[in-house]
């Protein structure tokens, strides 16, 4: 283990992170709000300790090796939110305790979209802008931002962009190299970022709430300015707006990066997985939006199509936004919803999940299974494509089903064990594990009041869903810290 690379690496994305405080001083100064000093120190407090780490070790240069990336990642996951947490801490008001300063900054740096806080309407805007800029550094990734702008840390990225890009699949690269890789995908999503600015303000939002919206719907971190979410304005424009861009931060991004580089849609149609993502969540609108008709929830289908259609977006791919009370819909709606949170997104997306391609292949192997029992000696390969799929590749797959569902069912019973019902257990661990935000029950509208051991949980629940599990609790095996 390269020790000296990784303070180095640390030290340097820390000092990265605290370039992030600058815009909010800025706001603060712009509205006046007096909460300028509060990010101002956060900023020192993060620079000077990033310069503690870096400065000893400056001059060390070597290659990260596997080990050295997933310990980089997981660290700098588990730092950057500490210091994230500072300016919630240290604004007058409201006055937020450690750990529900620190469950809004891992909510926001992992785009969770859980909340601890409430009172939002009447928040200080930087606080709020800050909220929403923690989504958007979190959506592609901070440390894929470094191995973008930092080619000259003196360390191989590509360790750390395959601890850091999620989905089973992390060897693909658009260019040559890692850092061009890198750079091409922040292209891509700050092009993203500036065109939903552009329809949100044209549909009718003020530019600072454009902007922020726009960091937290492309990101699909689901934060808003509003304690009534997207449903605050009121307006199908809007929510229909927020769909396109939403389902646009499911996809690969390594497809926009495609039909980018060459305008045309077949790759997004060739792709079999984004044809997977668009017919599933195509059905299950329909389910939907024909449950709240037949449930008389709405008497109106274009009402109930935009309401249907935004929930299944906004919590199939993890975002959380909401435009109207959804827990409080008829029957098995609320819990479908939730579920959908589960499937997520595509691999190389800004959604969260368990991702659609895992699901795919998941299905495939059991159709395979099924006809095996017809044919017990044909030869079957699974396919992805048009490239049959290594049986490593499946191996790794159900690994990553059978310790999600483990982490899932042990975070679900200390949340049970912390005096939470079933149903706020259960939507709280998915909340969290799957990087969502919303969930039923208690925490329907914000887990600021639940109890600390819970909140706790739900912070450790962002950290392993945001990292996919295996990036974390590789950690905790004996092999990893073996010569």
């Amino acid at each position: 283990m390269h020790w000296q690379i990784i303070m180095k690496v640390t030290g340097l994305l820390v000092m990265l992170f605290s370039a992030a405080l600058v815009p909010p001083i800025i706001i603060s100064l712009i509205f006046a709000d007096g909460t300028w000093p509060a990010f101002l120190i956060a900023l020192l407090v993060a620079l000077f300790s990033g310069a503690l780490m870096w400065h000893p070790f400056r001059e060390v240069t070597a290659d990260l090796k596997i080990k050295d990336g997933f310990l980089v990642t997981t660290t700098m996951w588990t730092v950057v939110p500490l210091f994230g947490s500072l300016p919630f801490m240290l604004v007058p008001e409201p006055q937020i305790s450690f750990t529900n300063a620190l469950f809004e900054s891992m909510s926001g740096l992992t785009t969770a979209g859980a909340t601890a806080l409430s009172g939002l309407d009447d928040m200080a805007p930087a606080l709020l802008w800050y909220r929403q800029q923690l989504q958007w550094m979190g959506g592609m990734g901070i440390i894929l931002l470094a191995v973008a702008i930092l080619p000259l840390l003196g360390v191989g990225g590509m360790q750390l962009y395959r601890a850091e890009a999620p989905g089973p699949v992390k060897d693909n690269k658009l260019t040559p190299r890692i850092t061009g890789t890198a750079r091409a995908l922040w292209y891509v999503y700050v092009t993203l970022t500036v065109a939903c600015f552009l329809a949100y303000w044209a549909a009718g939002m003020t530019a600072f709430e454009a902007i922020c919206h726009s960091f937290s719907t492309v990101a699909t971190g689901g934060f808003s300015t509003k304690d009534a979410s997207i449903g605050h304005f009121d307006s199908p424009l809007i929510e229909l707006i927020a769909v396109v861009f939403m389902f646009i931060g499911g996809i690969n991004f390594s497809l926009h990066f495609l039909a980018w580089r060459s305008p045309s849609l077949k790759h997004y149609l060739q792709d079999a997985e984004f044809r997977a993502y668009l017919t599933f969540y195509t059905l299950i609108t329909v389910i939907v939006v024909a449950y709240l008709m037949f449930a008389g929830v709405y008497d109106r289908i274009d009402r109930a199509f935009i309401k249907g259609l935004f929930q299944v977006v906004s919590l199939g791919t993890s975002t959380g936004y909401a435009s109207t009370d959804f827990a409080n819909w008829p029957g098995a709606l609320p819990v479908l919803l939730i579920l959908l949170s589960f499937v997520g997104g595509c691999a190389g997306s800004t959604a969260a999940g368990m991702k659609v391609v895992r699901w795919l292949l998941v299905l495939r192997q059991g159709d395979r299974e099924l006809r095996r029992l017809v044919h017990p000696a044909a030869v079957m390969p699974i396919k992805y494509g048009t490239r049959a799929v290594p049986d490593r590749v499946i191996e790794a797959v159900w690994g990553f089903f059978s310790v999600y569902m483990i982490v899932f069912a042990l975070m679900m019973l200390i949340m049970l064990g912390s005096g939470l019902d079933q149903v706020t257990a259960f939507s709280a661990t998915a909340a969290t594990l799957n990087v969502l935000g919303p969930g039923l029950g208690d925490v329907a509208h914000g887990f600021g009041d639940i109890p600390l051991v819970a909140r706790w949980t739900g912070i450790f629940g962002m950290l392993v869903g945001r990292l996919e599990v295996f990036t974390v609790l590789v950690l905790l095996t004996p092999a990893f810290w073996r010569r």
